[in-house]
């Protein structure tokens, strides 16, 4: 079996990157680091992951809820958010999106892989 491809979409680059070690130590493939939705977007007409961990405070013009908004409805792609944002007006946003999940920074590595599976694994059954 190969390992679930994951694409981290995060403007933090340092984040980024921890958060990429940490999913390879959980044994999944990264498929790509990026910190705008719009490069998500070009990246997925070419590659598709099998989910997307997405911030929601982005680079280039559209946010991390526009983007997995996209991504839901033109690729169907489970998007779960990884952010620091915890308003109630970003997360009444963030629910019309459909995430598969909203995880607040910090977050613990059990936490993020419990939510990854389930999140995949309802994916697939959907």
């Amino acid at each position: 079996m190969s390992a679930n491809k994951i694409l981290i979409v995060e403007d933090e680059a340092v984040v980024s990157l921890d958060i990429s070690r940490r999913l390879e130590k959980m044994g999944y493939e990264v498929m790509g680091r990026l910190a705008s939705g719009e490069e998500a977007i070009e990246l997925i007409q070419q590659e598709r992951p099998d989910l997307v961990l997405m911030d929601i405070n982005l680079q280039g013009e559209m946010d991390g809820i526009e983007t997995a908004t996209k991504l839901y409805k033109d690729h169907n792609l489970p998007v779960i958010y990884l952010t620091a944002y915890a308003g109630q007006s970003t997360l009444e946003r963030a629910k019309e999106s459909k995430p598969y999940g909203y995880i607040l920074k910090p977050f613990k590595e059990r936490e993020l892989h419990a939510a990854i599976e389930i999140a995949i694994s309802r994916h697939e059954t959907e």
